[in-house]
């Protein structure tokens, strides 16, 4: 499939798409030694403006997963945040995009190798999926999150996504949309590449951070918001399987994914088997922050132009 964006970052310069290349030999192509965030530009047609959300916690995580994976020391904060800007700039974009910024090890090493440090940023544009519409179905997959003294999830690595990879190509298989992990202890853990919630009784409930889940900069988001704008305070626990037939209301988050309903498991209905308020509330003032179109919130945003 052809690019709709002009240029890619890597290594310090903007080059044309399809001149974005890594050797083969590279550590990052053998054995997946890398690390990554996906960060969401929003446009605003109004004020002709994109917005990059949560920026700085985004670069925190990506610096945080390098140091996790002893990488050697890489561009600043203030290269990084340039080179995005750089980017959505001389690709003009006016849409609302998806934007994956990498740090990988290159050179020819083995996998022992910290260095040397290559830095990739791509940027697609990305409209929100109709499944936050209609809500999407999961499966309790049969594959097990893996543990934090295994492959440790709140690390942002490339490798950690073959754990998603193969929970959602079963999921897919066998007619779901989406899989839900749980942890070797048997309590809920996330989606690949989301974070869980559900709403039982009028509380928000979702795993909590020893969980083996990422700690999720949407997640985050989504407590927030709950609490600022819904009176809702949400207990961050362990969250049993059979919880998701109890529930009223479950949805999944993230930054590509944003929020969405879930409305079955297994199958089976999720309270109404629609998308329940609490979900559709959150969606509405989330999109309404992401763009800038709610105020109160201009920290959380970079603009672009």
């Amino acid at each position: 499939m052809d690019s709709t964006a002009e240029f890619a970052y890597l290594n310090g310069h903007m080059v044309p798409w399809h001149d974005a290349k890594v050797h083969v030999f590279a550590p990052v192509a053998k054995y997946g030694i890398g690390v990554f965030e996906g960060i969401r530009g929003y446009w605003n047609e109004e004020a002709r403006q994109m917005y990059l959300f949560r920026l700085a916690e985004h670069l925190d995580r990506f610096a945080f997963s390098q140091k996790a994976m002893r990488f050697d020391p890489g561009p600043s904060r203030e290269e990084l945040t340039e080179a995005l800007i750089r980017l959505c700039r001389a690709n003009r974009f006016c849409a609302t995009v998806h934007i994956r910024i990498m740090a990988f090890i290159g050179g020819a090493g083995e996998i022992g190798a910290t260095g040397p440090v290559g830095i990739a940023i791509t940027a697609l544009p990305r409209q929100s999926t109709q499944q936050c519409i209609r809500g999407a179905s999961a499966q309790i997959s049969s594959w097990m999150r893996m543990p934090d003294n295994v492959m440790p999830a709140r690390i942002k690595c490339n490798a950690n996504y073959h754990n998603a990879r193969l929970a959602t190509m079963q999921a897919r298989q066998d007619g779901y949309d989406v899989a839900f992990l749980l942890n070797s202890r048997g309590k809920l853990a996330e989606a690949p590449a989301m974070c869980i919630f559900i709403v039982r009784d009028g509380q928000l409930i979702t795993p909590s951070g020893t969980n083996d889940i990422l700690e999720s900069i949407t997640r985050r988001t989504v407590i927030e918001l709950a609490g600022r704008h819904l009176g809702l305070q949400t207990a961050e626990r362990d969250v049993d399987r059979t919880e998701l037939i109890l529930a009223d209301e479950v949805f999944h988050c993230g930054t590509g994914a944003e929020i969405m309903p879930v409305t079955s498991v297994d199958r089976t209905p999720v309270g109404n088997g629609r998308p329940g308020a609490v979900t559709r509330q959150l969606i509405e003032i989330y999109q309404a922050v992401v763009t800038g179109k709610q105020d109160g919130y201009a920290s959380w945003r970079t603009p672009i132009f």
